[in-house]
């Protein structure tokens, strides 16, 4: 069963700033979490709660809620920023 994908309004707004060609790739990374939360190179976070992958230069983080078949995006950024 697909889990559902929502994002909190500040990763949305994020999102909305990123210019093509990673503005696709990062949309079409995030719907790919609905079907696979866990895919290759995601990676648990260290020091916080959550998961990440990389697309291209930038870092989408986001927690999986197992039980309600959820994954929320938490924020998404270039990698030089999303770790502030």
């Amino acid at each position: 069963m697909p889990y559902k994908v929502t994002l909190k309004k500040s990763a949305l707004k994020t999102l909305k700033k990123i210019n093509e060609p990673y503005y696709s790739a990062i949309k079409e990374a995030i719907y790919s979490l609905a079907d696979n939360p866990r895919p290759s190179g995601y990676k648990k976070l260290n020091g916080r709660d959550g998961y990440r992958i990389r697309v291209t230069d930038y870092r989408i983080i986001y927690d999986i809620f197992d039980d309600v078949l959820l994954v929320e995006v938490i924020n998404l950024g270039h990698k030089k920023d999303i770790y502030e």
